[in-house]
């Protein structure tokens, strides 16, 4: 059973990908959370929250003056080269190569800054494409990956191996997480690269604005896990300062709530307050139809207090943001281009950054 360790102080968090979806989640958090409380930031605690303008973090050099300018004590490693199905289809070496050196070089530098304790964090894509459901920590290398995403979804599994490795060889106390669907405020909304959640909303309020139908891909009877960004920082942050085992948590809602694509529609429809013509087109494909993950792990450690955010709530608050950011610092659009880095070696780059959306740097102190 993991021990909780009460995290030592003066302490300096970096939270890298700390711009992004995850990261600006846990930024709310630390900032709106009491002073002390189990998830609000505590006296000595410095956390920053780095973007990709800062560092580029396949680049060891890089990654070195991250790590020697704000010396952090603990990590929360989000960054990642991310990108939706047809992009991990077609460069599914540039995603493995990429972030195999950015986990590399995060855990690397951590190393030998001597840091803590690092939280990484995985996807539930690193799960074999045949495995029984649900999915459970148990299950990450029982076989391949679904051969669409391989080269990220091996990249992210060697995490694991690494934080294993790390923890042998060195005593390290490097684990991961593995979040279910996340949604939430700052989440990428571009159509032609964003998850469920966020491609839903900014289609509907697109269809709002222009008068036309909402229409949505499949027959909507698929289920899915959601968890709210918001409480996925809670989870993170408890995992940094109270678990402290090498083997990864799945940070999910229980089976018991899953969400048909229909639901997520219809409570969609209502959050935007949209009035036009809606409908399903089962012509499209589904795709499979359940992905059930576990979370009786998380929930065994956890205490009963925990209570996950409604998600009709968290989806109302999701649509909110994004009507009050659409026409100014949404991720709405963008594109992924291939360059050449300095070493001659070809390589992805996103138009906003290799995470987030391009920010340099957050600092939060008490």
């Amino acid at each position: 059973m993991p021990v909780a360790i009460e995290t030592s102080y003066p302490a300096t968090i970096l939270v890298t990908g700390g711009t992004g979806l995850v990261g600006y989640g846990i930024q709310h958090i630390i900032e709106t959370e009491p002073v002390g409380s189990r998830f609000g930031r505590r006296a000595g605690e410095t956390w920053v929250f780095v973007g990709s303008k800062e560092a580029d973090l396949r680049d060891p050099e890089q990654a070195r003056r991250i790590f020697d300018k704000y010396k952090p004590t603990h990590v929360i490693h989000l960054a990642a080269l991310v990108g939706g199905l047809f992009r991990n289809m077609r460069y599914n070496l540039s995603f493995f190569r990429d972030n195999t050196a950015i986990n590399e070089n995060v855990l690397r530098c951590a190393h030998e800054a001597g840091v803590t304790k690092v939280v990484s964090c995985l996807s539930t894509c690193v799960f074999p494409d045949k495995v029984t459901y649900p999915l459970d920590e148990t299950k990450v290398h029982l076989g391949p990956p679904h051969n669409s995403n391989y080269g990220y979804s091996y990249a992210k599994r060697m995490v694991d191996v690494a934080n294993h490795a790390y923890h042998d060889e060195h005593g390290c106390n490097f684990t991961s997480a593995i979040p279910t669907n996340v949604f939430g405020p700052n989440d990428n909304f571009d159509l032609e690269d964003a998850h469920v959640i966020p491609a839903l909303i900014h289609k509907c309020i697109q269809a709002k604005r222009n008068g036309t139908p909402f229409v949505v891909a499949g027959s909507g009877k698929p289920l899915r896990q959601f968890i709210y960004s918001f409480d996925l920082a809670k989870l993170f942050i408890w995992q940094l300062r109270e678990y402290n085992d090498v083997e990864p948590v799945i940070l999910s809602v229980g089976e018991d709530e899953e969400i048909s694509i229909k639901q997520v529609a219809d409570a969609i429809v209502a959050a935007v307050g949209f009035e036009g013509e809606y409908r399903f087109d089962p012509s499209r494909a589904d795709g499979q139809f359940r992905k059930p993950a576990s979370n009786h792990k998380l929930l065994s450690l956890l205490d009963a207090d925990f209570e996950f955010t409604p998600f009709e709530a968290a989806l109302r608050d999701t649509v909110r943001w994004l009507v009050e950011h659409y026409d100014t610092d949404a991720r709405i659009g963008g594109t992924v281009t291939k360059t050449t880095s300095s070493n001659g070696v070809p390589t992805l780059k996103a138009s906003n950054g290799v995470h987030a959306n391009g920010n340099s740097v957050v600092l939060i102190k008490t």
